[in-house]
């Protein structure tokens, strides 16, 4: 999946899109997030939904994608975790 971002936090000097890979079809639908959390990383459908593949906690260092930055496949995803672990 091309995966757009904010170019925050994990997603910092991240490619803009960037390629994951996704093993699942489960998704959060964003009119049903409490107003701690913020959509940080997207897909964008052909219809031209948003699918959610990263959230943020408003006020907290809680991050969470919805794809495998640890993949092979992930184009970007050692950058990621490296930030991860920069937090």
């Amino acid at each position: 999946s091309q995966i757009t971002h904010d170019g925050r936090t994990v997603f910092k000097d991240l490619q803009l899109p960037f390629t994951a890979t996704r093993y699942h079809s489960l998704i959060v639908q964003e009119s049903a997030l409490p107003s701690e959390l913020q959509v940080s990383a997207w897909t964008t459908e052909s219809d031209g939904s948003r699918t959610i593949m990263g959230l943020r906690h408003r006020e907290y260092p809680v991050e969470g994608v919805q794809f495998h930055p640890e993949s092979v496949l992930t184009s970007e995803g050692k950058k990621l975790i490296k930030n991860f672990l920069e937090l």
